[in-house]
């Protein structure tokens, strides 16, 4: 089974210190390598939500710790698969559109590369994709 991370889980492997980033990791320990994923829509949400911390950082020290984290966030990316938005994967994501599900655009797109690849999506936000038809959804950090 192939198992894709979503935005709120890769979020909670960077706070990894937290009960909820420790129970995912734990999880994901027991995978054999190559069986868990992120995609790149994921990558960038997280990152332009942390460039608008940095671009909103006033002092040295704000920008310090917005860099740092930045850093931190990259750190995650080099450890884990990241699936492309690709031809198949846009297939998908007409195909939920035209449904006209009350689901937004990001995770319309998450919700298409994982069902591009088979994969179960891991997320927290169980309510919303658990609106699109056929994607399988699981919340590792409970």
């Amino acid at each position: 089974m192939f198992f894709v991370l979503d935005t709120d889980h890769m979020s909670a492997l960077e706070w990894g210190s937290s009960g909820v980033g420790e129970r995912l990791i734990t999880r994901l320990n027991t995978l054999p390598v190559g069986e868990a994923a992120t995609t790149i829509v994921t990558f960038e949400e997280q990152t332009r939500g942390w460039l608008s911390v940095l671009a909103r950082s006033r002092s040295l020290d704000e920008q310090i710790e917005a860099y740092s984290r930045l850093k931190r966030l990259l750190m995650n990316y080099l450890k884990i698969e990241v699936l492309d938005f690709d031809a198949p994967a846009a297939e998908e994501f007409e195909r939920l559109r035209g449904l006209r599900l009350r689901v937004g655009t990001m995770d319309l797109k998450i919700s298409a590369i994982a069902l591009a690849h088979s994969a179960t999506l891991l997320t927290r936000n169980i309510k919303d994709f658990g609106l699109v038809p056929g994607l399988r959804v699981e919340d590792w950090t409970r």
